[in-house]
């Protein structure tokens, strides 16, 4: 989102405007939080306060409810309710929820632009000096950074590169290509066996897809950010280059029918059903999709791996530390927020949380017992670059790259699509 007088503008009017249409559900007990020092109202031992949490994973709420349930018995004047907007709904829905006279008191937000803005409208509450940020890994902690503060505190490592059918890929005799050419081949034999290559998701899949696709081909993260300040073009080579593939991914047919009209929870749909070979998404649809098809398979993460040689390739995947757990400004029970998140920071409550969702998470000295996880772990030591995407801080932008991708998709021009989302580029910078 913007940080211009305009964008926010937009920011408070949508939180005049915005319906906050949030299924909630209020869970159980738990933690051993160690109390919070931070400002906000104090919290005494004898006064019952009700705080609450905020995010957008309604997959989790069932490993929600046990930990808070545990937060609870072990702090019994503190109530914790949950509430849960999708998450497509979440950055509209939640901004309006956080400056409204009752808004949650713990948070999460995603990195970049959303975090942007709400830093710029005064909504975190300082973190910089909580204990529980010890309890982190420290070089994970950037995203929830800003002007030397820690405003958030990222609890998800995600990895944002396709998910692939593992069974699928093994009964072909496939292996995750390390070139273009490779992967071409690859979406070939599968669409020949009668297989969807790709699952596309829509505007979420056109911003993830994204980043994979670009991270070969504009590895200098300064040329990605140089089209928040115009030194960079969406008509530059890598741009270019990497729309010219998109085209030529939809042209071939490697991706399902209206695959901009479908949704998130349709696209896991299809994808669970075995007959495709990717998910356009990322680490965080492999629960959903066991969910949807009680484990049917087995799944692993690549990345499109768009330069002609191996060698060429700087990086082989995408990651995010996101979900990021902040406090409200407006809080009225700042400490109490304080204490949950502490107790979520702890390396016992971080693994029941990884574990029971299957996410991996950047506290330190959690044991991973999930079979997923223990496959994703290797991730970590891998040549990953953090999300591009998430480095665009305004909003007009994130949306102009993103509608770039989806007109490419839709059977545009590359060259010309480039030229329009260029165009939509200058006029947001020029409304600084």
């Amino acid at each position: 989102m913007k940080k211009s007088k305009i964008a926010l503008g937009v920011f408070l009017v949508g939180a005049l405007t915005a319906a906050v249409g949030c299924g909630s559900g209020t869970s159980g007990s738990g933690g051993n939080g160690t109390g919070a020092n931070g400002g906000g109202s104090s919290t005494n031992s004898s006064t019952k306060q009700t705080i609450t949490f905020l995010h957008w994973r309604g997959e989790d709420v069932p490993t929600f409810n046990k930990i808070i349930s545990e937060f609870e018995q072990k702090n019994p004047n503190i109530t914790v309710q949950m509430q849960v907007i999708p998450s497509d709904q979440y950055i509209a829905q939640a901004q309006a929820n956080l400056t409204g006279s009752h808004g949650a008191d713990v948070f999460t937000s995603f990195p970049g632009a959303e975090f942007t803005a709400i830093a710029k409208a005064g909504l975190y509450t300082d973190l910089s000096g909580q204990a529980f940020i010890q309890d982190y890994n420290s070089n994970l902690l950037g995203s929830g950074q800003q002007d030397g503060k820690q405003l958030a505190v990222p609890y998800q490592v995600v990895f944002n590169m396709p998910v692939y059918n593992q069974d699928l890929f093994s009964k072909l005799g496939l292996q995750p290509p390390t070139d273009w050419n490779g992967f071409l081949q690859l979406c070939q034999k599968l669409k020949a066996n009668g297989d969807t290559p790709i699952v596309f998701a829509g505007k979420v899949s056109a911003g993830q897809f994204f980043n994979d696709m670009v991270m070969n081909n504009v590895p200098d993260p300064k040329v990605f950010t140089g089209l928040l300040d115009g030194s960079s073009k969406l008509t530059d080579s890598g741009f270019l280059k990497t729309f010219q593939q998109l085209s030529e991914l939809a042209k071939k047919g490697y991706f399902q029918n209206g695959p901009l009209g479908t949704s998130q929870d349709a696209a896991t749909a299809i994808f669970a059903q075995g007959k495709s070979g990717m998910l356009a998404l990322g680490s965080y649809q492999i629960t959903p999709v066991n969910k949807d098809n009680n484990s049917a398979f087995k799944m692993g993460l690549m990345a499109p791996i768009t330069t002609d040689s191996p060698d060429q390739a700087k990086y082989v995947g995408i990651d995010t530390t996101t979900f990021m757990l902040g406090v409200n400004a407006k809080s009225q029970h700042k400490a109490a927020a304080e204490k949950f998140i502490d107790f979520l920071s702890q390396p016992d409550i971080a693994a029941e949380y990884a574990n029971g969702t299957s996410q991996m998470v950047t506290v330190k000295n959690v044991n991973y017992t999930d079979p997923a996880l223990k496959a994703m772990e290797p991730e970590l030591t891998k040549a990953l670059r953090f999300q591009p995407m998430y480095t665009l801080t305004n909003q007009q932008v994130v949306d102009a790259v993103t509608n770039t991708v989806e007109d490419v998709i839709s059977g545009t021009d590359p060259t010309a699509a480039a030229e329009k989302g260029q165009k939509a580029i200058d006029q947001a910078l020029s409304q600084k």
